[in-house]
């Protein structure tokens, strides 16, 4: 799919995976709609990439529906990257016996399953009006699941169950949006260096890279990137989940 020209909304644009993403569509010359609510974050990745900045819950119908309509009013929306998620660990019944807090539980799968689809489904219906290209193709969209969907560690429950809920919504929504042109695709990332992991110290880093297949390392934003750049671009790539770990199956922690 030629992409040049397009507009894309990135969620979780303003950091990590987002950013870098935002960055490769923007070098790609796709206009780019950072949807993020880190507002400093936001504005300077969109004054970086040439693109705009708006303000919204992924879970938000209306402040979702304020970022479409900025997307479509700077070209063809044609991309939607859904980077948003957030990872609070919490083990079902502490050690001290406390059960699982269940907001966090809740809060969890809102914004990382609920919120991906609540961006899906209004994005699509602004591609569905765009005009078709070759083989009546309109656009493309790459959820953000994780390896944690088929590799639960301790204290992932509700992560792992979030992220196996993208992985599971990815065909049905590829076929549900086949008689669009639109695509759907999905990434599951292993252990990339982004903010998730800004407290972490470097040697537990390292440590965590040693247990990647290989190459030993950390995966990194722009590998991501360059990954989602790939998917939106080939117009037979539909409906599958795409591991992007270095091999790693996660050990129980």
């Amino acid at each position: 799919m030629e992409i040049a020209g397009t507009a894309a909304v990135v969620t979780g644009g303003a950091s990590g995976l987002g950013a870098a993403t935002a960055r490769r569509l923007a070098a790609a010359e796709v206009k780019v709609v950072v949807l993020d609510l880190q507002d400093d974050l936001g504005d300077a990745i969109a004054d970086q990439v040439g693109g705009a900045y708006v303000h919204a819950d992924v879970t938000d119908e209306k402040q979702v529906e304020a970022a479409v309509l900025a997307a479509t009013e700077m070209g063809p929306l044609r991309i939607l990257v859904n980077c948003a998620g957030i990872a609070p660990p919490a083990r079902t019944v502490s050690r001290d016996g406390v059960p699982h807090d269940l907001r966090q539980f809740e809060k969890v799968i809102a914004v990382n399953l609920v919120g991906t689809f609540n961006c899906i489904r209004l994005v699509a219906a602004a591609m569905a009006k765009t005009d078709p290209l070759d083989h009546g193709e309109r656009g493309a969209i790459v959820n953000t699941a994780s390896v944690a969907a088929f590799d639960g560690q301790i204290g992932q429950a509700a992560y792992s169950a979030s992220k196996s809920g993208i992985v599971g919504l990815t065909l049905p929504i590829a076929r549900d949006l086949s008689s669009i042109g639109v695509r759907v695709n999905t990434i599951a990332p292993g252990i990339v260096d982004t903010p998730m992991l800004a407290g972490l110290p470097e040697k537990a880093k390292e440590s965590l890279g040693h247990q990647v297949l290989f190459p030993q390392r950390l995966g990194t934003t722009t590998e991501y990137a360059e990954l989602a750049h790939f998917i939106v671009t080939h117009s037979y790539m539909n409906g599958e989940t795409v591991r992007m770990d270095g091999g790693i199956r996660m050990a129980p922690k």
